[in-house]
């Protein structure tokens, strides 16, 4: 092809005195005239002043391939169900950026990995919205609960698959552990670090991984994702003992004290744990959910007036996420033992889980948690501090009554205490 002027999108040289760079040539903000972007081979981008750059040789246009993927169903396999919730694996690459944009319809996600399709057919899709975790709240985790349990009580459904950002996979595992009752069929929440093009994208285990895990029979709402850096096997992990543990490893979600139900191969699943079995039945939502509640991370010389917010603005619970095994500053002026008294005799109910993740609260080895304990303050094993903020919102709107609280914030529900502390190697 004859030398063209270079566009964005276009496989490029950039040469400068030196040095030659390979990439893809980026779209450049309006503030940043003077700037050439690249995007380089290795997925970084790069950039360069325009008064550096002696020649950009266009190479290739980059193709973009806009066919429709067909979903092929066959008779033989398995019918699961999906939920499109957004997050990297359902994004690509966007050569105008450089970064990852939301694809729009699932044949465009699909057309990344047909090797789901070598497992199960694919025969119902629903997209409630497309949101980046971060950007969803309980109102979403409902919208998910109902579309799920419609489609687990669907006589040709195996199982689910549901596709979300990893952030805040962990709350929304957890909400679903709470909201779906009399769970029969597997739920499996997958995610990806990296978005679906790329060549090292973790998506295309995950999924396959997940798929494997929708058609088991572990009726269980879990979080399926790569047990290692490598692409060896998948963990299958409770959805309310799962957090994400890393910014962007591939392996970022592990289990905290306790064990993930299974290992998942890409042809078979090696079950390492105890869990719930499929059976037959009908499931429920209970998904009522109560959202005047914070989590509140507890740190050095932190003032204890800011729990006055929270009373003005009429919250029902706090989960406090603590110091080792459940500790705050507890003498001097910033003690904050006086101002939670003060808050749950107006009717704010008052959590203690630790910040440390791994290990349980205990407030029976010193005596200022022995003093916080005897105030009311609800001290919650090895719960994990995310499941904790989802679990008191969802009995918050059950009961107000304090004792009833504690009582049902220390029933196990969904696996989400332990009597034994299990650990997983990090």
């Amino acid at each position: 092809m004859p030398d063209r002027k270079p566009q964005t999108g276009d496989y490029v040289e950039i040469h400068l005195s030196k040095l030659i760079y390979l990439g893809i040539l980026l779209e450049v903000p309006g503030n940043e005239k003077g700037v050439v972007l690249l995007k380089l081979d290795s997925g970084y981008n790069v950039g360069f002043n325009r008064k550096d750059i002696l020649k950009i040789k266009f190479l290739r246009k980059i193709k973009s391939d806009e066919k429709n993927f067909e979903i092929k169903k066959s008779s033989e396999k398995p019918n699961i169900a999906m939920i499109i919730t957004g997050g990297t694996i359902a994004s690509r690459y966007d050569s105008r950026t450089g970064g990852v944009k939301p694809l729009t319809k699932p044949e465009e996600l699909f057309k990344y990995y047909p090797e789901l399709f070598e497992l199960v057919n694919v025969s119902k899709i629903e997209i409630p919205f497309m949101k980046a975790s971060e950007d969803m709240d309980f109102k979403d985790w409902q919208k998910i609960a109902r579309i799920a349990s419609g489609f687990l009580n669907d006589g040709n459904i195996k199982g689910i698959i549901i596709t979300h950002g990893t952030d805040f996979l962990h709350y929304t595992s957890a909400a679903l552990s709470f909201f779906l009752k009399n769970l029969s069929k597997p739920v499996v929440l997958t995610y990806s670090q990296r978005s679906s093009d790329r060549a090292s994208s973790d998506a295309n285990l995950n999924l396959r991984c997940a798929a494997l895990a929708a058609i088991s029979d572990i009726a269980e709402v879990m979080i399926v994702g790569h047990a290692t850096t490598n692409d060896d096997y998948c963990y299958a992990m409770p959805g309310t003992k799962t957090r994400k543990m890393h910014s962007s490893a591939r392996d970022a979600f592990k289990t905290i004290n306790g064990k993930p139900f299974a290992k998942i191969y890409g042809d078979r699943i090696e079950i390492i744990s105890h869990h719930k079995k499929r059976e037959k039945g009908k499931t429920k939502i209970d998904s009522k959910f109560e959202p005047r509640i914070a989590l509140i991370k507890i740190y050095p010389g932190q003032n204890p007036d800011l729990l006055d917010f929270y009373s003005k603005k009429k919250y029902k619970g706090l989960v406090l996420e603590c110091s080792g095994l459940g500790h705050v500053p507890s003498s001097g002026k910033k003690s904050w033992l006086k101002k939670i008294k003060e808050i749950q005799k107006k009717g704010i109910v008052v959590c203690i889980t630790s910040q440390t993740i791994f290990g349980r609260v205990d407030p029976f080895v010193y005596s200022n948690a022995r003093e916080l304990f005897e105030s009311g303050a609800i001290y919650l094993e090895d719960m994990l501090a995310e499941t904790a903020f989802v679990k008191l919102g969802w009995i918050l709107a059950r009961t107000k009554n304090r004792e009833e609280v504690k009582k049902l914030m220390l029933t196990n529900f969904a696996g989400e205490l332990n009597e034994k502390l299990e650990f997983q190697e990090i």
